[in-house]
């Protein structure tokens, strides 16, 4: 049963103190906190003010959901859904794939639709494969806290989940799945902030979390899908009007927001953070290693976007041609990618080596690559110092601009004939 908006505020304190630890209610929001939006103008207040009740009361409509789920199961406590260590992503498959027909294909439909969170998105890292949603088992398989990813852009989650459902729907007319990458769809335009970014989890969830989030391309994903819907490209072609203005809408939104989040140092545009303040967009970090910075991965996953589905605008040329010029400046031309004495990858100075890189953070005033330690949190200006003083299990280097550089541009000229 699907509460109403309106009861929840009657019921939410009976189920909590019955279903519910001190630590489910919800937390203090860390970014965009009810002091910054009382400093803004009017009209934007109110657009502000809207958005943050809309999330509150969505976060505790779904905690209402399954304390009745837990109260009608006589249960006393929800179990996290079952965990993957791999990513749910169907993007290396055509739309029009047989394999979205097929039996397995149905039987995973009907798993996928039963983590489908209360507010219309989905967590990551949940095993499909386990079977459907039980009544009690959470729509998460994070632990710790409890609602921790509980609807997120992370990891591909719900951008593949609603492409998934409608190429379903797509081959065979199963009018749940349909309904349920509406409601998807309904949950990317729901989530996105007046400011034009997305958070990276939604309702909101406090601290890094609440930022815009460009990190794994999670903001690219959301505007990919509603620019497919805008336009009613396959999968989406059983998408009406109404919804597919709303999506160019929405599309627009979001690109002037990251044209404005493009960072200037000494007054010329570079790239972009892996996450921004959303409120007043200035490069912000996320954990120990993601300090605040400009981004070489992330930076150039947004120019690709920006050449392959834009629109041919003044502010388009001007964001690509500045980041586009940056990329081909900021290249790394004397590393060596290699494995150490425990077998782990490292990067070696080599004048020799033919290998290009860029690095994952640049320093936002010098413009010279950083690395942050994982554990010590101290940004170090040298790969082999970092790797000294901390465990390593990310990639502090990147090849993904190599492409941009070389390809996209090309084809980029081609697609508006400059």
């Amino acid at each position: 049963m699907r509460l109403g908006v309106s009861s929840i505020f009657s019921v939410f304190w009976l189920f909590c103190s019955l279903h519910c630890s001190a630590q489910e209610r919800l937390p203090e929001l860390k970014l965009v906190r009810a002091e910054r939006v009382a400093q803004m103008a009017a009209q934007e207040r109110g657009e502000w003010e809207a958005y943050l009740k809309r999330s509150r009361e969505l976060a505790l409509a779904e905690r209402v959901e399954l304390a009745q789920e837990l109260a009608s199961a006589k249960i006393a406590t929800s179990t996290p859904a079952p965990n993957s260590s791999v990513m749910f992503d169907v993007s290396g498959r055509k739309a029009n794939d047989p394999w979205f027909a097929s039996d397995e294909a149905s039987t995973l439909a009907i798993s996928v639709r039963s983590y489908q969170t209360p507010a219309g998105g989905w967590s990551k890292a949940v095993n499909y494969s386990q079977g459907p949603r039980k009544p009690g088992v959470h729509w998460t398989s994070q632990k710790t806290p409890s609602w921790h990813y509980c609807g997120t852009l992370d990891n591909r989650a719900t951008t593949e989940q609603i492409r998934f459902l409608a190429a379903h729907y797509s081959a065979t007319n199963d009018m749940a799945c349909r309904d349920a990458a509406l409601r998807g769809i309904e949950w990317l335009l729901m989530a996105q902030y007046p400011s034009g970014g997305w958070p990276q989890v939604y309702p909101l969830e406090p601290g890094y979390h609440e930022a815009i989030t460009l990190n794994d391309n999670g903001m690219v994903h959301a505007l990919q899908v509603l620019v497919a819907v805008s336009k009613g490209d396959a999968p989406y072609t059983f998408t009406d009007t109404s919804l597919r203005q709303r999506a160019a809408t929405a599309v627009q939104r979001g690109l002037d927001c990251l044209f404005r989040c493009q960072i200037i140092v000494e007054g010329r545009l570079t790239l972009w953070c892996a996450q921004h303040d959303p409120i007043d967009l200035k490069p912000t970090g996320a954990r120990a290693k993601e300090p605040p910075s400009i981004s070489g991965g992330e930076g150039a996953e947004f120019v690709k976007f920006l050449m392959r589905e834009a629109d041919d605008s003044p502010e388009a040329r001007k964001a690509i041609h500045a980041a586009v010029d940056w990329l081909a400046e900021h290249q790394i031309k004397d590393l060596r990618k290699t494995k150490n004495e425990a077998g782990k990858t490292d990067y070696v100075h080599d004048d020799q080596s033919t290998e290009v890189y860029w690095a994952r953070f640049y320093d936002l005033k010098t413009q010279l690559p950083i690395f942050a330690g994982a554990e010590d949190g101290v940004i170090y200006s040298s790969y082999g110092e970092m790797a000294k003083n901390n465990k390593v299990a990310y990639d502090y280097f990147t090849n993904k601009p190599r492409d941009v550089v070389t390809k996209e541009v090309p084809r980029w000229k081609k697609r508006f004939g400059f």
